[in-house]
């Protein structure tokens, strides 16, 4: 678990896109007396006609530890020459609250640090269409096809009750 009591969680502030490779620097120069850790989200990325899932990191800058950060572990993490800086308040470096662990729990529920995709629509809720040929379109979603990226839709069109298979891109929430 995230909050666990016994150690605090703190934070540090890198160069954007060099998290992975500071944070693998960081695990081979105190990997037994600290963990390390860069949260990631999964996406649906559409790229070249073809859906890919792809990771980005949810807090593109920042690397969160979890440890000991003693004075002398604090110094050795400082004499990285590509680490920005740990962050601090007036007591020295921050400890992540409670309360913000219990969010980053709640998010987070595998040990690798990553949010799955999340299903935004479900059945029988009430879309309008976004984009496309149907723009300003209200019906009622029948079916999500997940894997596709697809909903089936009743749409009330031409006086007539129409079943439409929509991509989730093209629909919102009302």
């Amino acid at each position: 678990m995230w909050n666990n009591h016994t150690e605090n969680w703190h934070a540090l502030f890198v160069y954007t896109g060099r998290e992975h490779t500071i944070r693998d620097a960081l695990e081979a120069y105190l990997g037994d007396e600290i963990s390390f850790l860069v949260p990631q989200r999964e996406l649906r990325e559409r790229k070249a006609g073809k859906w890919r899932r792809i990771k980005r990191n949810l807090f593109p800058g920042y690397i969160l530890l979890k440890g000991d950060l003693s004075i002398d572990n604090y110094y050795r993490i400082k004499e990285l020459p590509v680490l920005a800086k740990v962050l601090r308040d007036e007591d020295g470096p921050l400890r992540i609250r409670e309360e913000e662990l219990e969010v980053l729990n709640v998010l987070i529920d595998n040990q690798d640090g990553n949010i799955d995709i999340s299903t935004a629509y479900k059945e029988d809720e009430e879309i309008k269409v976004v984009e496309g040929p149907l723009l300003g379109l209200e019906g009622r979603i029948e079916s999500v096809n997940v894997r596709k990226g697809r909903a089936r839709v009743r749409l009330e069109f031409l006086g007539d009750t129409r079943m439409v298979d929509l991509g989730l891109d093209f629909i919102d929430k009302i």
